[in-house]
């Protein structure tokens, strides 16, 4: 059966963008989704004006019209339902292994924040099944070969799109791989009957490949927090020195990565009394006091988890350099004058996203990694329990400026 939280808070979907934090939420936690008053409203705008096409003597493309190559002829009224459906028949030939439901679900949840905007010309029904869908746990099957790139996640998203009609072949919430139209039956939804343009609404985006590339930055944001962790454990397993990592130090190399790993490690080994005692040591054997060092690849950590941090830094949640680990679960743009700002829209993911990699690795927003789990009862007894270590908490400044 799959993981569910219920617990976990609806994701509102309006006019405007979902954030990163919103997806994860869906995608891995099954959070329920709610398309808000202001959605709806414009939604129906928009099909009003897709139904005015459609009585428009005139031809319109998707509308009185057939696609591509067929845009110049003409489809009877009576033949258009059938004009759509066989557009998502057609599209919906996906090759390959099946994607992983967590993909899927992000996919899902960008589509269906696309069609909330009001400007597809979906109707309200519809947008309104496709969450209904994400609610109650359906997930089509959709193979990995078959999207067209920049021209379109076509394949993956009629698939889903078949699924609404009832057709095709889903997981439901319970993990069983059954006909569509049994699982909608099971949940009380009925099959969807596409109108006029609305084939083209469902599957012409790229949400698949958008999908990807936020869980992606998901599990980056983990692991670069579980690569400070180590370091700090690192410093003091080698009876180093945290003073490499100053805040003075990291402002005189403009690299916001940089300052970001550095700001970690400080908050990890802050109070430690092994570094205490290593500094304290040093000074016994004749050297000043904090004097001690550690070997040069430690030393140069924050600058190594630059070059994987920095092009993630824009949406990286974190206060600045006050000493915070990255809460993982509510992403935030850095400001340069206050270290913090808004969460990063989905139009600067777009934006910022030139390659797509691919993971399934963590639990972004849940339990701390496995490796700072191991060795949380460690710090515990060594330094007063501030929740430095809590990737999974929100943000707090260690110091306030």
């Amino acid at each position: 059966m799959a993981a569910t939280l219920p617990s976990t808070a609806a994701v509102e979907v309006g006019t405007g963008p979902v954030g990163i934090g919103d997806v994860i939420a869906v995608a891995r936690h099954d959070a329920p989704v709610h398309l808000t008053d202001e959605a709806l409203d414009a939604i129906a705008a928009s099909r009003g004006a897709v139904e005015a096409l459609a009585a428009d003597e005139r031809p319109h493309y998707g509308v009185s019209t057939g696609f591509g190559a067929l845009a110049t002829r003409h489809i009877a009224p009576e033949r258009r339902a059938a004009l759509q459906r066989s557009l998502i028949r057609s599209h919906a030939a996906g090759t390959g292994p099946e994607v992983e439901r967590e993909v899927i679900r992000a996919m899902m949840l960008l589509r269906l924040s696309t069609l909330a905007t009001g400007h597809t010309g979906i109707h309200p029904d519809t947008a309104s099944a496709y969450a209904g869908l994400l609610n109650a746990g359906i997930t089509p099957v959709v193979h990995e070969h078959g999207s067209l790139g920049c021209s379109g996640d076509l394949a993956p998203l009629a698939h889903c799109a078949l699924a609404l009609t009832g057709e095709g072949e889903v997981t439901d919430a319970h993990g069983r791989r059954i006909p569509a139209a049994d699982a909608l039956r099971a949940a009380g939804l009925a099959p969807v009957e596409l109108r006029e343009k609305e084939g083209l609404a469902l599957i012409n985006g790229t949400d698949g490949m958008l999908g990807m590339l936020v869980l992606a930055i998901a599990d980056l944001r983990d692991l670069l927090a579980t690569a400070d962790v180590a370091a700090a454990m690192s410093v003091e397993g080698l009876l180093g020195t945290d003073r490499v990592f100053a805040a003075d130090l990291q402002e005189l190399r403009p690299q916001l990565g940089q300052a970001l790993a550095a700001a970690n490690v400080r908050a990890v080994l802050e109070d430690s009394p092994i570094v205490a005692s290593a500094s304290a040591c040093a000074a016994g054997t004749g050297g000043p006091p904090g004097s001690a060092t550690s070997p040069s690849p430690i030393r140069t950590s924050a600058q190594c988890a630059s070059g994987a941090r920095s092009p993630l830094a824009p949406s990286e949640p974190c206060s600045g350099t006050h000493g915070v680990i990255p809460a993982l679960s509510s992403p935030s743009s850095v400001s340069a004058s206050s270290g913090r700002a808004p969460e990063q829209p989905m139009e600067s993911v777009r934006a910022r996203s030139s390659i797509i990699a691919r993971t399934t690795s963590g639990s972004i927003g849940g339990p701390m990694p496995a490796a700072c789990e191991r060795t949380s009862a460690r710090w515990s007894s060594s330094r007063r329990s501030t929740g430095i270590v809590t990737l999974a908490s929100e943000p707090k400044p260690v110091d306030t400026p």
